[in-house]
């Protein structure tokens, strides 16, 4: 790498605060010889969780006075916290003093500021909120993941041309399917929305393949990315999540039955392990957010520093891959094909 990247953290941002990603700032960059990592925030509760002394190699604060609260207004967040560290880490970004910008704060707040201090790019009306999803063969990424409740079939559009963009990049894949979630996969499933996005992909460039299910996001072979609202995707994801604490609870409960159960369980850790380790939400950490002049990923609210640091890592390699200048230059081209189908 020619050149450092610089990420910055929002250090206030989501349930835990600081106590969660200082810590995964000093992990993250233990692994990472060349990132640098600024800490947006209160100095005085930052310092609290880092080491006494000077400041690790390639960390650095930056402060901001104010916080955006995980029930806050958008609205109230745009217009009255201009020195929140989340507002602060995204004029980072928009200063070019850092290439990313990572927070586990409010979802609205952040879409909103995002939008406001980075504007969309050309040819998008929305930015949507994409992640990945594990599947039987891999992962399925998916977008909307709640930017965006109520869609129209261009939007759509919209966000299958940017997922396709994001996951070429990412996964190397020269044209990554999708596929647009629906009831069912009949030509009349669906409602007009649906059935409109549908025509709009038939007719574009993209390697669309038609209707997909709930179920094809964890078991489709061959699905890269599931186009959805934001309504829709939102449930989706927390679906996902719940579904694996719930295998995990389940498992736990019946290997603790009895000492025969127990004696089972311990033949089976490996396995256990495995698969816990493939099913764990902290391992999928780490939503981006499409269409807007700059890189920002969203973490989960309820981060620990395992997850907050996956978030980091998928910030970084979307810096590599160049992402948001990818998205720009293709974007207007496949949408104008689209148009003059």
């Amino acid at each position: 790498m020619s050149q450092s990247i610089t990420i910055a953290l929002d250090a206030m941002g989501g349930d835990h605060g600081a106590r969660v990603v200082v810590p995964a700032a000093l992990d993250y960059l233990r692994t990472d010889r060349e990132c640098r990592l600024i800490l947006v925030g209160r100095e005085e509760v930052i310092r609290q969780h880092l080491p006494d002394g000077p400041l690790p190699d390639r960390l650095s604060l930056h402060p901001a006075s104010q916080e955006v609260a995980m029930d806050e207004l958008p609205s109230r967040a745009l217009r009255g916290k201009k020195d929140s560290s989340m507002r602060v880490a995204i004029d980072l970004v928009k200063q070019g003093r850092a290439a990313a910008c990572v927070s586990a704060g409010n979802t609205g707040a952040l879409m909103a500021t995002a939008r406001f201090v980075l504007k969309t790019l050309p040819h998008i009306d929305r930015p949507a909120i994409i992640s990945a999803l594990p599947a039987v063969n891999g992962r399925t990424w998916v977008l909307d993941l709640g930017a965006n409740v109520d869609c129209e079939a261009e939007h759509l559009f919209q966000f299958a041309v940017m997922g396709s963009e994001l996951v070429s990049a990412l996964e190397g894949i020269a044209r990554p399917t999708v596929g647009l979630l629906n009831i069912g996969q009949e030509e009349i499933k669906g409602n007009e929305q649906v059935k409109e996005a549908h025509e709009l992909l038939n007719a574009s460039e993209l390697n669309y393949v038609g209707y997909v299910e709930g179920d094809d996001i964890y078991l489709r072979d061959g699905l890269d990315i599931v186009v959805t609202d934001g309504f829709v995707g939102n449930v989706a994801l927390k679906n996902t999540e719940g579904v694996a604490k719930l295998i995990g609870h389940f498992m736990k409960v019946e290997f603790k039955r009895s000492f025969l159960t127990k004696l089972s369980g311990l033949v089976a850790l490996p396995v256990l392990r495995a698969l816990r380790r493939r099913i764990d939400p902290r391992r999928y950490n780490g939503a981006s957010l499409l269409g807007l002049r700059g890189i920002v990923v969203k973490s989960h609210g309820g981060a620990d520093v395992l997850a907050f640091e996956n978030a980091i890592a998928i910030a970084k390699k979307e810096i590599l891959a160049d992402v948001a200048h990818r998205i720009e230059q293709r974007v207007g081209q496949q949408l104008d094909v689209s148009a003059s189908a």
